[in-house]
């Protein structure tokens, strides 16, 4: 290697300082250019003046003066010339100044990067990068930061006003902001997005204040939309990502928040006018605006279930005066089928709001199910909603109901039944009414489709759980064995030609815990159906051993001949009243309580059953004296002379109010409830507070009734005196559960 020559300080310098002049004239648009090997020789220079022995070695002194040169030029050329400018023109003599700066600061550390490497590196000293934009950012940046950003506000307050401005310039003075900050955003939120954001909320809340007052809801919710939308756009043209977020819930805060009540409540556009109108589109704008607000849609959910509630609950007046204009005070007229029906719309409408208007929100959900809960538990007519449900499902499942509808119409009509059940509390007072009804079309065949009623048990099943619809289930299934048991009767009888009852003879054999409870009077049965019923007992006694069989008279058909003088007619009739014509086979006249004896009935079924007879649109028999009420001293006389012009007639007995004893059996069954429910909490806790143990109950039997508090005080009680608790002897508002 051959020895090189030394440079000295300011030999170098005044070499590197020619390099320098011609870089700033290059800036200031000289079309010159460096040279590969003008490149080389600066580099060099540096490089051989930064390792020359100590004390030659000018790297420090390099560093300082790399420093200076910047500072230099931004004193003597790049200060001046942005601070004779104001305004636009001076955010574009910035803009012009820091690209400048940038490419000064990229070919000096080019020039100087030996120091970078080694000098630098081993000093733990700023990279010469920094250096150079720290320059920049401690003579102008600091210089002009303020007007600069007042400059850059008032050009987006010209846009939001409509006005055309240079987005580029915004974008490049707010990319100083950014880059000035070495990786840092201080300088951009502090300087310039307080300051902007500040001036957003002025503007946009002195809009609301004239929109408010000017606009209707929804063309409010317009203006607002339009708003976000042009903000979000200035975001991706010229502010930093950071800043949307910040940019966007001010304006949600001026245009939206700050305005909620005003804009919701206002008389003739807000949000229950819009729910009123079925405006769907202005519904989903307001739920697109307020959705990401922090609790922004709990006034829309709160206006959206006190409408539905207010619309609910005059549905329920109105039936409610329907029922009292016609005098109707069973549940089972016309009322309850208009009024479920328009339950199931108000549903099936609010519904699709839910789901298209409030995307499937659970705040609309819960709003909806709340508003459902307060008019679905409300009685009609003295009917509860359970009641009213049953008697639906009823009126669609049976043969010859008022409503006609199509297969695929049955199902979703039940689907949505079953989603009306589910905001009711009293469901096992539905389900005891529901099992009534099922009961009567299965045993006489009035059910219209058995895929119908294993259908609406399958939902119910899935909306109330298996116990809910066991013993529905056992009904279906028990007549389905009840087919099987008289197929293997009829063959029992045509194998066994000895035994014959006399008569044909069908029937139905239940299993008692599936079907509802049945009176079982000791009705004493004409001669030809004893044996009837000896012949079957005979049959059963074959086919088990271990059960045993109880007659249920009352829900008994027989189909009868009587001879009249005109023509013979059949009759259909219940067991009862066919047992009670036989009478007048043997004798032409019977008196009240001859007739009583005879049959061994009750005097009110006995009423029910002369009524029917003597006194209805058929009168089968005549009575003495002539009246239309039956009493005691009354006499009978088959009727001879009665005619009619069908050949086959049906003579119904008039209906039994069952729904005292629905409530009764269902406010029987709750007890046990209630008292299985508080022995299993205490059975598990042991030693539990009177509050806690209240609470806990009231939980656990919520899924199908809502249990009374007094009731439950007064089971915890009886659960004491039978020894199951007992009370603590220190605080008697604790119980101890007794193993």
């Amino acid at each position: 290697m051959t020895d090189r020559k030394t440079l000295d300080l300011d030999q170098g310098w005044a070499f590197m300082q020619n390099g320098i002049t011609k870089l700033k004239r290059i800036l200031e648009g000289s079309l010159e250019n460096f040279t590969s090997e003008e490149y080389m020789m600066l580099y060099t220079t540096i490089y051989n003046m930064c390792t020359q022995k100590p004390p030659l070695d000018y790297s420090q002194e390099l560093y300082d003066r790399y420093k200076s040169v910047f500072e230099q030029y931004i004193r003597s050329t790049v200060l001046s010339s942005v601070r004779d400018k104001h305004d636009e023109f001076m955010l574009r003599e910035l803009v012009q100044r820091w690209i400048n700066h940038k490419v000064l600061v990229r070919w000096l550390s080019r020039f100087f990067h030996y120091l970078d490497r080694y000098f630098v590196a081993r000093r733990s000293l700023p990279v010469l990068n920094q250096v150079g934009l720290s320059a920049f950012r401690d003579l102008v940046y600091m210089d002009v930061r303020e007007n600069a950003s007042k400059a850059v506000i008032v050009l987006i307050d010209k846009e939001r006003e409509g006005e055309q401005i240079d987005r580029s310039l915004l974008k490049n003075v707010l990319d100083i902001f950014v880059e000035i900050g070495l990786g840092e955003m201080e300088h951009y939120v502090q300087d310039f997005e307080v300051q902007m954001l500040e001036d957003t909320a002025d503007y946009y809340r002195s809009k609301a204040t004239i929109w408010i007052e000017s606009d209707s809801c929804p063309d409010y919710m317009l203006k607002a939309e339009d708003c976000l939308r042009r903000e979000r756009d200035r975001v991706s043209h010229y502010f930093h990502a950071s800043t949307e977020p910040k940019l966007v819930e001010k304006v949600q805060h001026e245009l939206l928040v700050n305005r909620a009540n005003q804009l919701l409540e206002k008389e003739h556009s807000g949000c229950r006018a819009l729910l009123r109108d079925d405006k769907v589109d202005d519904l989903s704008r307001m739920y697109r605006l307020y959705h990401k607000i922090p609790k922004g849609l709990d006034p829309v959910a709160n206006v959206f279930k006190q409408h539905i509630t207010d619309e609910g609950t005059a549905l329920v007046q109105l039936a409610e005066e329907s029922a009292s204009n016609q005098k109707t005070t069973s549940g089972s007229g016309i009322q309850d089928q208009v009024l479920v029906r328009k339950f199931i719309e108000l549903h099936d409408k609010y519904m699709a709001y839910v789901s298209n208007c409030f995307m499937n929100h659970t705040l609309f959900h819960k709003a909806l199910k709340e508003a459902f809960e307060v008019f679905c538990n409300k009685t009609v007519a003295g009917s509860s909603s359970a009641e009213l449900l049953s008697s639906f499902c009823d009126n669609i499942l049976k043969k010859g109901g008022s409503e006609k509808l199509s297969d695929e119409a049955i199902e979703e009509t039940l689907e949505k039944v079953v989603k009306l059940l589910a905001y009711i509390s009293d469901k096992d007072l539905f389900a005891e009414f529901y099992r009534k009804k099922l009961a009567r079309r299965l045993l006489f065949d009035r059910s219209a489709n058995d895929d119908h009623e294993k259908c609406i048990l399958t939902k119910l099943k899935q909306q109330c759980g298996g116990q809910f619809t066991s013993k529905m289930e056992g009904m279906v299934v028990d007549l389905t064995l009840a087919r099987d048991h008289q197929m293997k009767f009829q063959e029992y009888l045509s194998e066994n030609s000895h035994v014959n009852p006399g008569i044909d003879l069908t029937v139905t054999v239940l299993t008692t815990g599936f079907w509802p409870s049945y009176k079982s009077f000791d009705l004493n049965l004409p001669s030809e159906m004893v044996k009837c019923v000896e012949v079957f007992k005979g049959f059963y006694e074959t086919r088990t051993k271990h059960r045993k069989l109880s007659w249920i008279y009352s829900l008994g058909t027989c189909n009868i001949i009587g001879r009249f003088e005109p023509k013979t007619i059949e009759l259909i009739v219940s067991t009862y009243q066919a047992a009670a014509l036989l009478l007048f086979n043997t004798v032409d006249k019977l008196s009240y309580s001859e007739i009583m004896t005879q049959l061994n009935l009750t005097h009110d079924d006995l009423v029910r059953l002369l009524h029917s007879l003597a006194c209805a649109r058929y009168k089968i028999l005549l009575k003495e004296p002539n009246t239309k009420t039956i009493s005691t001293n009354d006499s009978f006389m088959f009727n001879s002379k009665f005619t009619d012009k069908m050949r086959r007639i049906k003579i119904p007995l008039p209906p039994v109010d069952e729904r005292k004893k629905v409530i009764e059996d269902v406010d029987k069954d709750r007890r046990y409830a209630i008292d299985a429910s508080i022995v299993r909490i205490m059975k598990s806790r042991k030693v539990l507070g009177h509050q806690q143990l209240v609470s806990e109950c009231v939980e656990q039997l919520g899924r199908m009734f809502k249990p009374d508090i007094k009731a439950i005080k007064k089971r915890i009680e009886d659960l004491i005196t039978r020894d199951y608790l007992e009370r603590d002897k220190e605080n008697p508002n604790t119980f101890r559960y007794l193993a």
